[in-house]
């Protein structure tokens, strides 16, 4: 089977299990009125300070309210990246270099734009705001076909990290449970966005990269290189450790980024879809935790 007739099938079974299994965010979910602060909000073993001395000295219930504040970045996270997906994937759908998935990019946007309504419902109900966005963009001159594969790719990435805490948050039943069910939902539909994404890369690196030079795709890969890494420090926000009452909270996030309890799970968790791209050609190396 060609390449161009696999993604084919991948989109039309894609388009039909996204129709069957379409999520109402607005009956789905069934906001409490109030959330007590002192409740698991984020796997302990996930919060960005677990390991560390300063987490080692709070009590429970300090630790908790820190999983609060995790919980509202991760969520706040998930807000700006997948609103520059929905841009991403609009300025894209028929277009003639992406007409042959735009059926699918239809659910991704729709699913996206849903996506948004369970985090934006937590952060505004129970914090009254969203961390702002710490990335920026920087505008450049792209090879042909550099721009979008780099769209799809860095969207792979993000997902792919987000989709772990996804899967262990939703099974964690210390999580309060509008916690929970908000990572289940969350999951069920980036099951479908990461089988699309996984293909539909390796179809756009096929298709361009053997008339991209060497410097081209040189520079390709330090791209998505600082991007993971970029994405990676968000998860150490020095606003969450403020918010939690904790004292030093940029020398803070400094430390518990460089930890190695957090270069060990920053490894755990990105070592498939890292090791994905390796074998496909797409980088050469994993990058450094």
């Amino acid at each position: 089977m060609s390449p161009a007739s696999q993604l084919a099938g991948i989109v039309a079974r894609l388009c039909t299990a996204s129709q069957k299994q379409r999520i109402d965010p607005y009956s789905e979910l069934d906001w409490p009125e109030t959330l007590e602060r002192e409740q698991w909000f984020f796997s302990p073993e996930l919060v960005s300070l677990a390991g560390h001395p300063r987490w080692e000295a709070l009590d429970t219930p300090a630790r908790q309210r820190l999983s609060f504040f995790e919980a509202l970045n991760f969520f706040s996270l998930n807000i700006h990246g997948e609103r520059w997906l929905v841009a991403g994937l609009a300025a894209r759908l028929y277009t003639q270099s992406h007409g042959a998935v735009s059926p699918y990019l239809h659910h991704f946007l729709d699913e996206e734009n849903k996506h948004m309504v369970y985090f934006g419902g937590f952060c505004t109900r129970y914090a009254g705001k969203i961390y702002p966005e710490k990335k920026l963009p920087f505008a450049r001159e792209f090879a042909p076909g550099e721009e979008d594969f780099l769209f799809f790719a860095k969207v792979l990435l993000f997902e792919e990290l987000v989709d772990v805490y996804n899967q262990r948050m939703a099974a964690d039943e210390r999580l309060v449970p509008i916690v929970r069910r908000i990572h289940l939902l969350h999951h069920k539909e980036e099951q479908r966005h990461l089988v699309f994404g996984r293909q539909y890369l390796s179809e756009l690196f096929a298709r361009h990269a053997p008339e991209w030079s060497a410097a081209v795709l040189a520079g390709l890969r330090e791209t998505l290189d600082q991007y993971l890494a970029a994405t990676w420090r968000e998860y150490y926000n020095p606003e969450v450790y403020r918010d939690a009452g904790l004292a030093d909270p940029y020398e803070l996030a400094r430390q518990a980024f460089a930890a190695e309890q957090a270069r060990a799970l920053r490894r755990e968790v990105a070592a498939p879809c890292l090791a994905r791209l390796v074998e496909s050609g797409i980088l050469e190396r994993e990058p450094a935790p």
